[in-house]
């Protein structure tokens, strides 16, 4: 099951390639890609998946498509190219630190680490976190984190390995802790959001932004935070990160419909058309699979979170993927992006694709990504 999978996915990465050169996927409306510049913050998934690609199967074709972007991303980086926002991590952890990683190259690690100050620049030290959003001075978003900083945090670790500055550990370790404390809820569930008074410092409250309400549980979010707080005790070995981690990863799988694959939220009311979100789960396998290698074989936790990736990985290869349609431009189906908003609450997400394929790679070929 897994091979056929896998070889399905970087053929119709080949595919893409092949149809749309120096183009990138966006968020799409109507099951397509829609192709355009590098300026949203979801690049970054698409040359992650030429880097898995390259892995796998050697197939230099990947490896020159995944290089020829990088002057791209410098330059996005030169002009500050809409990156106001803290997803500088998903853009540059699966493009620049991918490729040096995999080649060694260092104008790749150059590349990365300034992408890495550029995210450290959005450090606000009267709040204690990265703002998510906007511009400091921002009346909306001046004082708000997001979950989904928990997955950039490691370009920041990366950039304390390669340089020895303490401040990219501090940030993403402070950053980390402020996520636990605000984001995270008793019963292990989690907030989308947090806002910050940005004069005062003081917590304010938690909302969503992507959720079915304030008071719910996103189901991306939660899934973003079973990956993000492993990764974080991967660098930091803080066990409340781990603890963090597999109590997120507890309830997610406690509260999946009976095929193993998430709704968009886990709080919405069910209707026969209620969208699904591919993409959380396909997150949430890579989180499991962090899990596991940290965990040792005899822990209790040890079973129950293999069986969940075993389930949810078999729901999503045979009911989701689209190895049944070979000119699909996307590899699950049944993402969703905003769905409150009615912005692509059932279709593909480049980020599902990515996260899709780094977890088979890793069942498969001990390929881990690139954070």
């Amino acid at each position: 099951m897994w091979q056929t999978a896998i070889n399905d996915a970087i053929g119709k990465v080949k595919q893409n390639i092949g149809k749309h050169p120096g183009r990138l996927p966006h968020i799409t409306e109507g099951q397509r890609y829609e192709w355009g510049e590098n300026d949203d913050w979801i690049e970054g998934f698409y040359i992650g998946l030429m880097w898995l690609a390259y892995e796998y199967s050697e197939d230099s074709f990947y490896k020159e498509a995944a290089e020829a972007y990088l002057p791209n991303f410098k330059d996005r980086l030169d002009r500050h190219v809409a990156l106001d926002h803290h997803d500088i991590g998903f853009l540059y952890s699966l493009s620049a630190v991918a490729q040096w990683r995999v080649t060694g190259s260092e104008e790749a690690r150059a590349v990365a680490l300034q992408a890495a100050e550029t995210l450290y620049s959005r450090w606000r030290p009267q709040l204690g976190i990265i703002q998510a959003w906007g511009k400091e001075d921002d009346p909306e978003n001046g004082g708000r984190m997001i979950i989904d900083c928990l997955m950039n945090l490691p370009l920041l670790f990366w950039a304390y390995e390669q340089t020895g500055e303490q401040k990219y550990y501090d940030i993403a370790y402070r950053h980390a802790c402020a996520s636990q404390k605000f984001l995270v809820r008793g019963d292990r569930s989690s907030y989308h959001t947090f806002y910050f008074d940005p004069k005062t410092g003081h917590a304010l409250r938690g909302g969503t932004h992507q959720g079915y309400e304030d008071g719910s549980t996103w189901t991306r979010g939660q899934s973003w935070g079973i990956y993000g707080f492993a990764l974080a005790y991967r660098y930091t070995k803080d066990a409340a990160f781990l603890e963090t981690s597999k109590r997120l990863a507890h309830y997610f799988i406690e509260h999946l419909p009976e095929d193993q694959v998430a709704y968009w939220d886990f709080d919405v009311p069910l209707e026969p058309h209620t969208p699904r979100d591919s993409s959380a789960s396909a997150i949430a396998a890579c989180g499991l699979l962090e899990l596991l290698e940290l965990l040792s074989a005899d822990d209790s936790d040890h079973a129950i979170f293999e069986k969940a990736l075993q389930s949810s990985m078999e729901s999503l290869v045979s009911r989701y993927a689209t190895t049944d349609l070979p000119d699909a431009e996307g590899l699950l189906k049944h993402g969703s992006y905003h769905v409150r908003g009615d912005r692509a609450p059932d279709d593909y997400m480049i980020w599902g694709d990515y996260y899709y394929v780094e977890a088979l790679l890793r069942m498969q070929k001990g390929i881990k990504g690139y954070w």
